[in-house]
């Protein structure tokens, strides 16, 4: 075949091009391909039975004890590379665990095993959840929402949803924050109705500082139909996704997957207290991420705050984090928001913020400091603490660097 180019090889042999590029690049190129090399090769790697992966009794007990601690097959693919960059035996794909789990016979992983994965099933379906949604009157499309919420790169934009438990008669709220991915559940034991729907929103929006709610991104459900008076109490504007179209909220449809392991399909969903809930959102705050590099929300916040004590630039920061910066850093703007959410104040719930504050009333600055010792160095730092003392404010509360 010498000479001749891969697509008149393919022609001949009625293969596709790419199949006969693939042959060549993966047996020594087109000047050190040999056919009867190429076929051992072949023949070597269809050789049956192959030795499961997960017949390593020691990478077995470790991904027997994630699944069993409800991770994702893919999350434990992805962080055993990390804890075990080293040692190749010890990582496995996100598929054979799957496979040990679905196919009868393998037994490299015990078979109840199935019931930690989200969907509690033993073989694989389509899923599909028909909407049922009603018209709102007075809505705020998804198309005017701030383009600082699209981009993630300021917190406080929050996309909701709720998650519906057996015949309907039951249901919780869903908030997940687009930049850090933090999750917080609403406790609705009244029932999914617009009141009752409103009524959590307010008292998830009272326990947290006001620039860490700006915006909150829902479906079409006629739970939100209190959308407008929501929003003057608040003053935090809610904006709607176009029909049928769940993408627009895609954190949001993940978290709640995710939250199937907590709260199985056609379960009584009142059943479960306000501590509960709040131990199911700790649960998965305190898992890995794949959007995060399957880091946990507080190991990447450990991770931007020596990005922030040792800036790229040499010199010192001003720790008044702003929205500015935080569109420049997005991990820096994560770290804020997770530790101010950790560690927040309520504020007062009978003093509704104002109606109708603009964004250019909560974005503050931040400056690179001036040489230490100098008069205008004085005068900043001084400005600050004359600032703070005079008017501490919980808006513009300063996260703390954790030890």
């Amino acid at each position: 075949m010498g000479g001749e180019a891969f697509c008149a090889i393919a022609a001949r042999l009625g293969k596709a091009t790419s199949t006969v590029s693939r042959e060549v690049a993966g047996n020594g190129g087109r000047a050190g391909y040999r056919a009867w090399r190429a076929h051992q090769r072949a023949r070597q790697r269809a050789r049956r039975p192959k030795t499961p992966k997960l017949a390593c009794s020691r990478l077995a007990a470790q991904v027997t004890e994630w699944l069993e601690a409800w991770w994702s097959p893919q999350e434990i693919s992805a962080r055993l590379r990390i804890e075990f960059a080293g040692d190749p035996m010890m990582w496995v794909s996100h598929e054979t665990i799957y496979q040990a789990l679905f196919v009868q016979g393998r037994g490299e992983l015990r078979r109840e095993l199935a019931r930690c994965l989200r969907t509690g099933r033993a073989k694989r379906r389509s899923r599909h959840r028909p909407q049922n949604t009603g018209r709102i009157r007075d809505m705020v499309m998804i198309s005017e929402r701030p383009a600082e919420a699209a981009d993630r790169a300021v917190p406080g934009h929050w996309e909701g949803d709720l998650i519906i438990g057996e015949n309907g008669r039951s249901a919780v709220g869903t908030l997940v924050e687009r930049a850090t991915r933090y999750v917080l559940l609403l406790h609705l034991p009244d029932g999914r109705g617009a009141a009752s729907v409103d009524q959590a929103m307010r008292t998830a929006i009272a326990g947290l500082p006001g620039e860490l709610f700006r915006t909150i991104t829902w479906d079409q459900g006629k739970e939100m139909a209190y959308h407008a008076q929501f929003t003057i109490a608040t003053g935090v504007q809610v904006y709607f996704c176009d029909p049928h179209k769940p993408w627009h909220r895609g954190s949001n449809e993940n978290t709640n997957g995710l939250l199937r392991q907590y709260m199985p399909k056609s379960t009584d969903l009142s059943a479960h207290t306000t501590e509960e809930l709040a131990r199911f959102a700790r649960s998965l705050n305190n898992r890995p991420r794949k959007t995060l590099g399957y880091e946990t929300i507080r190991e990447a916040r450990r991770a931007s705050c020596a990005h922030r004590l040792n800036p790229p630039s040499g010199r010192s920061m001003c720790l008044r984090t702003s929205c500015a910066a935080a569109a420049r850093s997005p991990r820096a703007s994560a770290h804020s928001m997770v530790f101010a959410v950790d560690h927040a104040q309520p504020r007062d719930r009978q003093a509704p913020r104002r109606q109708g504050r603009g964004l250019e009333q909560v974005q503050h600055r931040q400056h690179p400091l001036p040489e230490r010792g100098g008069e205008l160095a004085q005068a900043h730092h001084r400005g600050h603490r004359e600032t703070a003392s005079a008017a501490p404010s919980t808006r513009f509360r300063q996260a703390p660097v954790p030890r």
